[in-house]
Order: structure tokens, then C-alpha cells, then sequence
């Protein structure tokens, strides 16, 4: 008798950034097939950029992300200050390195407390949740209050920050403007850590990847911090190379199914870019704050329970604001807020680590400083065949549960890698079809 075939279907994924659907076939034989269906429609942001002035890139990159906007912004400043041979260093790389702990903190924040918490607790959303634990919304809410206005300051605004610029800002911020934050940080950096003990609590799936299942994890790598804004793209598996490298070892493919590329490693297939690599990777460049409390709970690196990344994200909230607060307690105004640029023709190329992984910005521009090819891929462009793997790994250990539990704990597996769909939407690629022959 022919195993009986069998469907979860996901019309609209909750809780996430953008549009997607999810649909598996399964049976009592296996898992048949897995599709992560992206259909938010594309934007073509690469085809925006050809034509544009360098100095334009900044801004029109921050448009990709709502939430995460400062990571594009950094990867196209560096990809283009690549080009141009120029690399700012002292107060200007700290203050980028100070708008990006705000991102991750804002970020981080409203997934931790508005997509993902009331995932282990058995609420459908962060509203109902509120109700029986109306302090830990509260504290979220204002740890992430914190991020923005880090975000504010140096940006210039919450969303789309306006001050960023090749070569540097527009405008430093003084001193005494960022020394006026202080008591903020220092307070929400208190809750933040109320909050890394709060989600070592929570109930989490008894799921862990082993062996043969153990995905590569792959992040930056820098030798004296935690990687935000530089390092070398690393992996569990000995891959190490520059930004300029990364076309060599990673290629992007269509699938039918998706508005997003697929992003795999040309040699071994699916990888994971996120805070669980980057924790893996990295653990001993976090903090000695952040390093003892995570050992207190007994929770150090490796971490290979993906429903765990609520906990790592907690604790690279904690992290950015020591860093932060080390950035501002040693900040000197600079003299000029940035490098001065002169275009050139050249290709540049950049790899920064935003909230949700690796991010990838490479640029061809002419002598005139105008963009002639732009290339971006999305930490979620490279997570999503690494989610749809592991929702077939995943799926046999749980396959006693009622449908219902099942298709929710499917939507929960998503929500570990905090997927931002509109930011992976950039490209589709057409076929049509004569009758006679597919032309591309």
C-alpha cells in the first residue's frame, strides 16, 4: 500500500519581515519536499544603483531594510572606500562601529520581544503575551528605545539614517552629545541583562543539529573584536578569505519557487550566516561582561540548537552596549567628520555583519564616480535553502504531533533565523516561453 501523502501549508508566515509562504509534502517514509515560497515582489535595487553617483549609494541602500538599514549602509561605504583606496580610521571607524551596536540593539530587540518570545511561551503574538508578562515587554521597549537613539544621534534619525557618507559622517557628533547618553545606555544595558537571564528560561525545543547535520557556520572574522563592520568572511570548516574573495566561493541561483536567490558555497552546498555563526565563531571577542554571565547559565559556544538564537541574540544585545558604552567613554570628537573622495574607476567590494549575518555589497564604478554593476546578497538570500534544510532535518523527530502543533512549530523554525524577506527581494529572473523554445 502507497504511503499516504501528506501537506502542511502556510498561506502567510507570521511575525516576520516581508512575504512569504511555506509548503511541505511529507509522508511516513520521510519528508518529500520543502519550499520556503518567497513571493514579495522584487525591487531590483542593483538596477537602481547603475547610473547613480557613489556618494548616492549610502542612501539608496538604506532603503532595502526599515529595520536594518545601517548594515547596508556600511557595506556600501566600505565596498565604495574600497574603490577608492581610502579607509577611515580612529573616531570615524568607532563611530560606525557605534552606529551598528544601535541597529543591533534596535533590531535584535524588536525580534527577541515583538516576533520570537511569544513563540515559547504559547502566545500568537507580542500584544497577547503582554498580558501576563506586561515587564518583560516593557523592559524590551525600552532597551530598544536605547538603540535608537544611539541610531538618532550619530544617524541622524531613527529610520534611514541621513548622516552616514562615504569617507565618513556629515556631521560628529560632540562629546557632551554622546557623554548625554550615557545614563540611558547604562540603564537599559542593566534590563538587557535582566533579559539574557529571562530567555535562558525559556522552553526550548529539544532539537540539535549533529554530525553530518551540523550546518557550516559562516561569519567574520576579526582578530580583535567581535565582528560588526570588518573582519575576513571565516567558517567552521577552514574557509578564510577577503570580501574580494567572496564571488569566488559563493554563488547565488533562482529557484521557481522564490523572488529571493538562493545563495549556496559553490564547493559544500548550504551554510548559516546569523548570531548563532557569529557566536560560534567568535565567542572569545565578547565581552568579559557578556562571557561570564553566558557561562553563569551554562551556555557557551558552540550553540547548535537553532531555537536557541534568542538567547545569543539576547546576549549580542548585552554585548553591544558594552561596547557601546566603551566606544563613548573613549570618544575624542574628530577634527573632520570625513575623508575627502575622488572618484576613480574601480570595483569595490565589502562584507559586513548585519543583525541577521553576513552582508555582501560589491560595486563597479567608472572615472566619473558613476555605479556601473552593483551586486548585494542578503543574509537571508544565504539562510534560506539552510531553512527549508533544516525543516527536513527537523521534521521526522516531530513527526508524532498533531498537524496543527506541527505547522506551528514549522513557522517557529522559520522565526529562528529572524527572516527579513523585503531584503532579499532584489532580483527575478524572467522566462518566456514561444511555444517553441525558453528564452531567458
Amino acid at each position: 500500500m502507497a504511503a499516504q501523502r501528506k501537506t502542511i501549508k502556510v498561506d502567510y508566515l507570521a511575525r516576520v519581515e516581508g512575504e512569504g509562504a511555506l509548503h511541505i509534502d511529507y509522508d511516513d517514509s520521510g519528508i518529500q519536499e520543502v519550499k520556503l515560497k518567497i513571493f514579495e515582489p522584487p525591487r531590483f535595487f542593483e538596477a537602481l544603483l547603475a547610473g547613480r553617483s557613489y556618494l548616492e549609494a549610502p542612501d539608496i541602500t538604506a532603503r532595502i531594510c526599515g529595520i536594518c538599514p545601517v548594515a547596508y549602509q556600511m557595506s556600501a561605504v566600505h565596498a565604495m572606500e574600497d574603490a577608492l583606496g581610502i579607509k577611515p580610521t580612529g573616531a570615524l571607524r568607532e563611530l560606525r562601529r557605534l552606529l551598528y551596536c544601535g541597529e543591533w540593539i534596535e533590531s535584535h530587540m524588536l525580534h527577541i520581544s515583538m516576533l520570537h518570545a511569544s513563540d515559547f511561551l504559547g502566545y500568537p503574538n507580542a500584544v497577547a503575551m503582554a498580558k501576563d508578562h506586561p515587564k518583560v515587554v516593557k523592559n524590551a521597549l525600552e532597551i530598544k528605545k536605547a538603540g535608537n537613539a544611539l541610531v538618532r544621534l550619530i544617524g541622524g534619525r531613527e529610520v534611514h539614517p541621513i548622516n552616514v557618507r562615504v569617507g565618513g559622517f556629515y556631521k560628529a557628533p560632540s562629546t557632551n552629545a554622546l557623554l548625554s547618553l550615557q545614563q540611558q545606555l547604562e540603564a537599559a544595558r542593566s534590563l538587557a541583562e535582566q533579559l539574557v537571564c529571562w530567555s535562558a528560561t525559556l522552553p526550548f525545543p529539544d532539537y540539535e543539529w549533529r554530525g553530518e547535520d551540523l550546518y557550516e557556520f559562516v561569519a567574520l572574522k576579526h582578530p580583535e573584536e567581535y565582528p560588526m563592520n570588518e573582519g575576513r568572511i571565516t567558517s567552521s570548516r577552514g574557509l578564510d578569505i577577503s570580501s574580494q574573495e567572496y564571488e569566488n566561493h559563493f554563488v547565488e541561483e533562482h529557484v521557481a519557487y522564490s523572488t529571493a536567490l538562493h545563495c549556496t558555497l559553490k564547493a559544500r552546498g548550504s551554510y548559516l550566516v546569523g548570531p548563532i555563526a557569529r557566536f560560534n565563531l567568535n565567542y572569545e571577542k565578547l565581552s568579559p561582561r557578556v562571557r561570564q554571565l553566558a557561562e553563569t547559565l551554562n551556555f557557551k559556544a558552540p550553540c547548535i540548537n537553532p531555537f536557541q538564537s534568542i538567547l545569543v541574540r539576547s546576549l549580542e544585545v548585552l554585548y553591544a552596549f558594552d561596547e557601546a558604552l566603551r566606544i563613548i567613554g573613549d570618544y575624542v570628537m574628530p577634527e573632520e567628520p570625513h575623508l575627502h573622495t575622488k572618484p576613480r574607476a574601480a570595483s569595490g567590494y565589502a562584507a559586513t555583519e548585519a543583525p541577521r549575518g553576513l552582508l555582501y555589497h560589491r560595486y563597479d564604478i567608472d572615472k566619473t564616480g558613476k555605479i556601473s554593476a552593483a551586486k548585494i546578497v542578503a543574509p537571508t538570500s544565504q539562510n534560506q535553502k539552510t531553512i527549508e534544510d533544516d525543516l527536513r532535518l527537523m521534521l521526522p523527530r516531530f513527526m508524532h504531533f498533531p498537524e496543527d502543533k506541527l505547522r506551528g512549530l514549522c513557522e517557529r523554525a522559520i522565526r529562528n533565523y529572524d527572516p527579513c524577506i523585503s531584503c532579499s527581494t532584489h532580483f527575478l529572473q524572467l522566462h518566456f516561453n514561444d511555444g517553441n523554445a525558453e528564452k531567458t
